[in-house]
């Protein structure tokens, strides 16, 4: 992947200049106020897609949408999901075990999407540190799809602009909704408790707490984007082989960012 790194630092080094002038409260020179981040915990992550489907309706009736969808019924459908959940299978059959890694931005600290965008359209916010995109600057270009090395960044192919997670930005601040209900719609609709949002920052928030406690990990961290989010390790239970703990703690875990 060396030639990507080298490819995503000519462009940050030609596009740096301008996404740090444009758009509003472009790429902070000190940390956020406060870091608004999801904490997933794989331990009890059952892969329904509660998630997906609350974030497609959300942001698709809100600020960030529409999130269209082309030729959905016929040959090569694209679609526009803020987030998505990968299943793998770990072991040998009969011993095996499935582990569903639910995906979307990072909310990063060092986010490689901002200073490649070369209008300045993507930007992170100082007082939470969401990570948004401004449609009216954005022209499509997908630079920071490349620079994403989590894939999370979406296309819309009908408004021709990149798109992605706000953390439910128009609902966490919304005076009108009941307190309880200021949350991204993920984690209001996951039925297991899954997903923890909060100040990743504020040391005793439920979602600081859950990551000293448990050993939340980044995604991928050798790239260097210090992701917001972080992941709470599955458990391997009693009633799990050796084989399938052995396979699942040396192949799964480094694919999606565990300590090694």
């Amino acid at each position: 992947m060396q030639w990507l790194r080298d490819l995503l630092g000519q462009i940050g080094g030609a596009g740096r200049s301008a996404g740090q002038r444009a758009g509003p409260d472009a790429t902070p020179a000190k940390p956020p106020a406060r870091q608004l981040a999801l904490v997933i915990d794989l331990n009890v992550c059952v892969g329904c897609h509660a998630c997906v489907t609350s974030c497609k309706q959300w942001n698709t009736s809100g600020s960030a949408g529409p999130l269209t969808d082309e030729r959905p019924y016929a040959a090569n459908p694209t679609g526009t999901f803020f987030n998505r959940v990968q299943t793998y299978e770990a072991g040998a059959f009969p011993h095996t075990e499935t582990i569903h890694l639910p995906k979307s931005c990072l909310h990063c600290a060092d986010p490689p999407c901002v200073p490649v965008c070369p209008t300045g359209a993507s930007y992170k916010r100082q007082q939470d540190g969401i990570v948004l995109v401004d449609y009216d600057k954005c022209i499509g270009c997908k630079y920071c799809a490349w620079a994403c090395p989590y894939g999370a960044r979406e296309f819309d192919e009908q408004r021709q602009v990149m798109t992605k997670c706000t953390l439910c930005v128009d609902r966490i601040y919304d005076q009108q909704l009941p307190e309880q209900e200021r949350k991204p719609a993920c984690v209001q609709a996951c039925p297991t408790g899954a997903r923890i949002f909060g100040d990743v920052q504020d040391p005793d928030s439920e979602s600081s707490r859950a990551i000293l406690e448990r050993g939340g990990y980044p995604l991928m961290p050798e790239w260097a984007t210090r992701p917001a989010n972080r992941y709470l390790p599955r458990r391997i239970t009693p009633s799990t082989t050796s084989s399938v703990a052995s396979f699942t703690n040396s192949s799964i875990a480094p694919s999606i960012g565990a300590p090694e």
